[in-house]
């Protein structure tokens, strides 16, 4: 029987995946401005690791990158509907401990937005030999899975949400035995961890997971917290959190729990928007943690998430206009552990 691992985050890393915005994606009316935080973003990427810039123009992305560092970055032109690479980019996988890529169905979170162009980076990438050429790939075509969906302690413990993955336009010919079992079965997991409660208004995803709480270590998860009682995400965020409380590690013993705070209200065109501190993207040395201007909760989230990374550098990334379509930097960013890229 083969052995199939599922590295966690913090697990060390070869690279990350940024797909670029451009002008046809729903970024348009907002180019320069979430263009900018992308620079920011990929500057603090490449000072630790490989830049794996999906994009449909290379000359384009070095314009607006500028006069930096290039050999830490690799460039692969695809056409693309959007920018998402959590949620299009490829799963990796260790099985017996050689590097494989899943390629998942990416159908715009329940076919809510196009994602035909996204639908298939993944086997592009693979064809053009964007990834090691030990690298194996699968193609899990068949299921719908973002990699936003799930978490991963990488010692077989999947933590998820019924809401995202139970939800219609998904793989609603599977039942949620059939939808466990399948995905223990690909990742090697010998558990699953579902999350019945908690939501973020103006969520596209139906509760990702890594929106709501994060393992930061085998027996530590950091999670959005709500202390207002007059907040409408106050019941749902109070019931994860008990839920949360319930959980044992392997070892049957309680979480190591830590509050990230609710982000205060962001609106766009009277909308709140799913602002969240729990989008944050660990790498090697380093987690970059988005803000939202808000500087009491800043402070607040990246000295909580400094608790649960006590050896990493916590990086502020303004994600301000990132929140303006719906997401944030979790969303944006796919990396791939050692020996991938």
């Amino acid at each position: 029987m083969n052995r199939i691992t599922l590295p966690a985050e913090w697990t060390e890393q070869s690279g990350v995946q940024l797909t670029w915005p451009h002008q046809e994606t729903d970024w348009n009316y907002i180019l320069q401005d979430v263009t900018e935080c992308y620079i920011q973003i990929a500057k603090e990427i490449i000072k630790k690791e490989k830049l794996l810039i999906v994009c449909s123009c290379e000359q384009a992305v070095r314009d607006q990158l500028g006069d930096i560092d290039y050999s830490n970055i690799s460039f692969k032109e695809i056409p693309t509907n959007d920018t998402w690479a959590r949620d299009h980019g490829a799963i990796s996988v260790f099985i017996d401990g050689d590097p494989y890529i899943y390629d998942f169905s990416f159908n715009g979170w329940g076919m809510k937005f196009a994602a035909n162009l996204d639908n298939q980076i993944t086997r592009e990438l693979y064809v053009e030999e964007s990834f090691n050429k030990n690298t194996g790939y699968f193609n899990m075509l068949h299921f719908v899975l973002e990699g936003g969906s799930i978490e991963s302690d990488g010692q077989g413990t999947i933590m998820t949400t019924a809401a995202c993955l139970l939800s219609p336009n998904r793989n609603d010919h599977f039942s949620k035995e059939e939808i466990e079992e399948f995905i223990m079965s690909v990742f090697g997991a010998d558990r699953m961890l579902w999350i019945n409660h908690g939501y973020l208004a103006g969520d596209d995803t139906d509760s990702h997971v890594d929106t709501l709480a994060r393992f930061c270590s085998e027996d530590t998860i950091a999670y959005v917290s709500c202390s207002d009682e007059n907040d409408e995400h106050y019941p749902e965020l109070k019931a994860m959190e008990e839920e949360l409380q319930s959980f044992m590690t392997k070892e049957g013993k309680p979480y190591r729990l830590i509050q990230l705070p609710m982000a205060d209200k962001v609106f766009e065109d009277e909308v709140r928007l799913p602002a969240t501190y729990a989008n944050f993207l660990i790498m090697n040395g380093t987690v970059l943690m988005p803000t939202y201007n808000s500087p009491k909760k800043d402070k607040l989230a990246m000295e909580q998430l400094q608790q649960a990374f006590p050896d990493r550098e916590i990086i502020s990334i303004d994600c301000r206009t990132l929140i303006r379509q719906h997401g944030s930097l979790h969303c944006i960013t796919m990396q791939f552990p050692e020996g991938i890229l």
